[in-house]
């Protein structure tokens, strides 16, 4: 299969523009701009809020003038990753892809399907005159990746739909109808640089390899957090002998597992080969440990330059909380329905050294706001005690499941009556959209569904392309079965 055969062929031809066009989170004015001359040369009705949300009114066709307005929305950014040799600006240069048996994949980088595909295919629909659909109301938010910009900044009143389908989910076949809340705690270390002591030796640790992932969706299924793995070796190594930092750095997206990082450091000199021996024990040991989930972890250790380093408190401190905020689940759901999903979890996303300070970000989430508040005061704390300062960003709510969806229903009806099978109806430990929307417009009914992505949030990510013309023959059997107002 090349490029030219992709099918349904109207929404990979808008995905190939979309991965033309630079969109990094926070830096969507591009995409802006292209979603605004897409809608005024298709001569719909096309507003910009003032937060940067675009949406596009599309009238209903011939004979459906009287069916509820349907939304279809999903985000216009995307999570800019890459392998670490790979050069790519991705202010400006555009994503590269190919495609490899059934999935279409990027060039060293993350592929943009998060969400690119559920913009190409609004964009499909917009585009076509010969569907048939109620009116419609696309809708492309912006910064969902980093903070949820574009939801929290929607005035209420943008939308004026009923139903809306949020088209950003991973899996065809499940369709999502609960999402969990989220915050990001940020801890800083200030202190000014010093000259290490005399006979001291300083090596370079880096780490590459880890899957990485989806630090929602992702962290039940065993990945190695790259942060939690240098640091495991550093703190073993400060226990025995005085390590003093240089710089710690790994992680890039607030959520995402991270997958590689390097770490400078010094030690006394009469401690270098210990150092070497217990890295070859550790890296053996950590081998064993995800023998089953990371096959190519590779550690290497190496001798460098001499370089400031951070006063001794500074550097054990750090060491000491990184070692002591867990990371991963926390606690799963309760109702037996939901067993099988982590309730409550943290992840520890980055950690990054400047000349004068190193701050590190976490992200929290939980399906129970309580617990949301527990949890991201217990990684507060324990920076909080290492002497950083801590602040926590805006958290967004969680979407609770509403029993009497009717949107539910025809989604799943209307699968049944395409492919013969009954899908999957859950909720998601990921945070979507769908719960600030359920905060401002209490009133809608909403489903998240969407094509099968596996490796989102990094370099790894990839569509599973024959997925594509399933959710599109099913989103259009929906448009055709939204019900009357």
């Amino acid at each position: 299969m090349n490029k030219n055969d992709l099918k349904p062929q109207c929404v990979f031809e808008q995905f190939a523009k979309v991965n033309k066009i630079p969109r990094p989170s926070k830096h969507e004015e591009k995409m802006i701009e292209f979603l605004k001359d897409f809608g005024n040369e298709l001569k719909l009705e096309t507003v910009i809020d003032k937060t940067g949300n675009v949406i596009i009114r599309k009238p209903a066709s011939k004979g459906y003038e009287n069916r509820k307005t349907l939304i279809l929305q999903s985000h216009m950014d995307m999570v800019c990753d890459k392998l670490v040799d790979k050069e790519i600006d991705f202010t400006t240069d555009p994503i590269e892809t190919y495609v490899e048996g059934e999935w279409l994949k990027a060039d060293g980088t993350t592929l943009g399907a998060d969400d690119g595909i559920g913009c190409a295919m609004q964009m499909a629909v917009l585009a076509d005159n010969t569907l048939e659909h109620g009116p419609i109301e696309c809708v492309f938010t912006r910064d969902e990746e980093t903070g949820l910009t574009g939801a929290h900044g929607m005035e209420a009143g943008f939308m004026t739909g009923d139903l809306l389908v949020n088209l950003d989910s991973e899996d065809e076949g499940q369709f999502f109808i609960s999402c969990a809340g989220g915050v990001t705690t940020n801890a800083t270390f200030k202190f000014t640089k010093e000259n290490a002591p005399e006979g001291y030796f300083f090596m370079r640790l880096s780490l590459k390899g880890l899957h990485g992932g989806h630090s929602g969706d992702d962290i039940n299924k065993k990945f190695a957090n790259g942060i939690k793995l240098l640091t495991r070796f550093i703190y073993m190594t400060s226990e025995k002998y005085d390590l003093r930092l240089a710089s710690f750095n790994s992680g890039r997206m607030h959520n995402a597992i991270p997958r590689d990082g390097v770490v400078v450091f010094a030690v006394p000199s009469e401690a270098k080969e210990d150092v070497r021996i217990a890295l070859n024990v550790f890296a053996k040991e950590v081998e064993d440990e995800f023998h089953v989930t990371e096959s190519d972890i590779q550690f290497n250790l190496e001798s460098t330059d001499a370089e400031p380093v951070m006063p001794q408190s500074t550097s054990r401190n750090l060491i000491l909380a990184l070692q002591a905020v867990d990371n991963g689940p926390y606690a799963m759901c309760q109702d037996e329905a939901l067993a099988w999903m982590v309730e409550t979890s943290s992840n520890i996303a980055s950690v990054t050294t400047s000349d004068n300070e190193v701050k590190i970000v976490a992200s929290q989430r939980s399906n129970v706001m309580s617990n949301l508040t527990n949890m991201g005061n217990t990684v507060k704390a324990a920076f909080q005690l290492a002497g950083a300062e801590v602040t926590q960003g805006d958290r967004y709510p969680a979407w609770k499941m509403n029993p009497n969806s009717q949107l539910t229903e025809i989604v799943v009806e209307t699968y049944k009556k395409l492919f013969g099978k009954e899908p999957k109806v859950i909720g998601i430990h990921a945070g979507l959209e769908c719960g600030l929307f359920s905060e401002k417009y209490p009133h809608l009914d909403m489903v998240s569904m969407g094509p099968t992505l596996r490796g989102v949030h990094s370099p790894d990510e990839r569509l599973l392309i024959p997925t594509v013309q399933m959710v599109w023959d099913h989103l259009l059997e929906i448009m055709k079965n939204i019900p009357v107002k």
